[in-house]
């Protein structure tokens, strides 16, 4: 039987709403730090040996940009909907940079 492959775009937001979510509910950032990189170093793996290091590259980039990016838009639209939105965004990219070209 052929082993399945799962899709890298809910990994991606899993750290990114994972890392938020366990910041936020332990209080400890640091903890928060770690599940987003630990879901982030996964799927760059992934994203090099299912599409490339240029694509492993600009993904990773988006992921940490996200991350970035949520801070100063939680400002104007609350934490949670920052995070999900960074999140689509980058399960959106992933989708269609690695994980279609992979099926």
């Amino acid at each position: 039987m052929a082993a399945t492959r799962t899709p890298t775009a809910p990994l991606a937001a899993a750290g990114l709403v994972g890392g938020y979510a366990t910041a936020r509910f332990t209080r400890k950032r640091q903890l928060g730090g770690v599940v987003l990189a630990a879901a982030g170093a996964a799927a760059a793996t992934r994203w090099k040996r299912d599409a490339g290091g240029a694509v492993a590259g600009a993904l990773t980039g988006a992921y940490v940009a996200a991350f970035a990016a949520s801070h100063p838009l939680a400002k104007k639209v609350g934490a949670w909907p920052a995070v999900f939105g960074v999140a689509g965004a980058v399960a959106a990219a992933s989708y269609v940079l690695a994980d279609r070209r992979a099926a």
